[in-house]
């Protein structure tokens, strides 16, 4: 009887004690019933304001403040031992983060600050409310980044340790005075390992504060001329400037040295010709990049000539210069061609009379030759001015990314294109086509405009 007893005693005992075991063997850890797909937003009021990102809902006593995400971590050693991937939270006061993968978010969630903040942990209702706080920032904050998945798993947790099947998510564990945020199996291995028996794929982190609504501060949308005043205050001008500087300068030299070789070139043998024709034309075929790279070979630091320019205090690369040097380089043949094309098509016999009668060469070119070809000259300007305005390969190879130095509209649209500034990517490729169109348009006019006063001077 007595051994009965016992036994009935050490089952409730046994059955007690795996009620009250953690959920997943962690402590606190509640799995809200909604995915992201159920998730209504529409209610959600979400500041505008970058700098501090935040989100509240009429009548709910809490909120969520300094949003930020981490897209990515780092799956390093730290302080010479392995904690898992991890994510820099450094002396952030967050008190609410969360982990995103592939299956599941896990959000924790302090318990002082959702006391203060009136925040139940218990309560489906508040954790429906969070939920959508953080799917709303999370779409904000997202920037053309993966998004919290639509069919991943929410869970709830307090507790800064927590283990679920297999792999160990910790929050503000703290390794050489700093804090971090840590993925790693219970058995210490990489779980980002596909190999790893529980395998799991981090998709980004998470920092923001829970906090009391009436301190959560909701900067409205402002009104399209509030953007667009903001957007030009805040605007960096110096890629135009330096744009209009290089290509202005380096159009001078391509026109000069444009019509100095087509004139080269029209009084040599057809075999010099070809020869001096193709040097003059291949920038036109090959690549920017290789046009960069060739002149970085040429004029590098370690060249002769690149040496000389130290010496004289003069370092030619990743300078301005070299933004016109890359831009007279692979414009120039544009400017050679047309040239060359309007010399060849000029009467032979004309120009003949004119020597007979006396005149000298530099004469005959600049009264005869250059405003009977100014039609074909004209454009071929033009055509190397465009060329020049939007060169970016042989630029970035030759004079880098430096801003207010080199940083020409081309290069400053794709870097902030790569940095994720689309509107300021999409401003100055605007400013870039509308440039070109005003410049092309005036000088076709005024090309026009030459071409009639010449046929009337003919006619009369």
């Amino acid at each position: 009887m007595r051994k009965r007893i016992f036994m009935v005693m050490a089952v409730l005992v046994l059955a007690f004690a795996l009620l009250a075991a953690p959920t997943a063997y962690a402590a606190d850890i509640v799995s809200a019933g909604a995915t992201k797909a159920d998730v209504e937003t529409e209610d959600v009021a979400v500041s505008t304001d970058s700098d501090n990102l935040a989100a509240a809902i009429d009548g709910c006593a809490f909120a969520v403040g300094d949003f930020e995400r981490a897209s990515k971590g780092s799956n390093r050693e730290i302080a010479d031992e392995y904690h898992g991937y991890s994510y820099y939270v450094g002396s952030k006061s967050s008190t609410l983060m969360y982990f995103v993968t592939e299956a599941m978010v896990l959000v924790y969630v302090d318990p002082d600050a959702a006391g203060a903040a009136g925040f139940d942990m218990s309560s489906a209702d508040d954790q429906a409310k969070l939920q959508r706080y953080l799917v709303a920032l999370d779409t904000a904050a997202g920037k053309g980044n993966a998004l919290i998945p639509e069919s991943a798993t929410w869970r709830f947790t307090s507790e800064k340790e927590n283990v679920i099947d297999g792999v160990s998510y910790g929050f503000l564990k703290e390794v050489d005075g700093s804090f971090y945020n840590c993925i790693v199996g219970t058995d210490g291995a990489d779980v980002t390992d596909s190999a790893h028996a529980h395998h799991v794929q981090p998709l980004f982190a998470c920092f923001s504060s829970l906090i009391p609504a009436a301190d959560a501060v909701i900067v409205g949308e402002p009104t399209w001329s509030e953007k667009l005043g903001s957007f030009m205050s805040s605007l960096d001008w110096s890629p135009l400037f330096v744009t209009l500087k290089t290509t202005f300068t380096a159009i001078v030299f391509i026109f000069v040295l444009g019509l100095a070789a087509a004139y080269f070139c029209l009084h040599r043998t057809p075999k010099f010709r070809n020869v001096f024709d193709t040097i003059f034309t291949i920038p036109m075929v090959l690549p920017p990049t290789v046009c960069g790279f060739l002149l970085l070979l040429a004029l590098g630091s370690n060249t002769p000539v690149g040496k000389w320019f130290i010496d004289i205090g003069f370092p030619l690369i990743f300078s301005w210069p070299a933004t016109v040097i890359a831009a007279v380089v692979v414009a120039f043949p544009l400017m050679y061609r047309g040239a060359l094309g309007a010399f060849d098509n000029l009467d032979p016999n004309m120009l003949d009379a004119a020597r007979t009668l006396g005149w000298s060469e530099s004469r005959i070119f600049f009264k005869i030759m250059l405003p009977l070809s100014w039609s074909s000259i004209a454009a071929s300007t033009v055509l190397a001015f465009a060329r020049a305005l939007g060169e970016f390969g042989a630029t970035l190879f030759l004079a880098g990314n430096y801003l207010g130095i080199t940083r020409t509209i081309p290069i400053a649209i794709y870097f902030e294109w790569m940095n994720g500034n689309t509107d300021i990517a999409i401003f100055w490729t605007i400013v870039l086509v509308i440039f070109s169109f005003l410049v092309i348009m005036f000088i076709n006019l005024w090309s026009q405009h030459t071409t009639r006063y010449r046929k009337g001077a003919v006619e009369e």
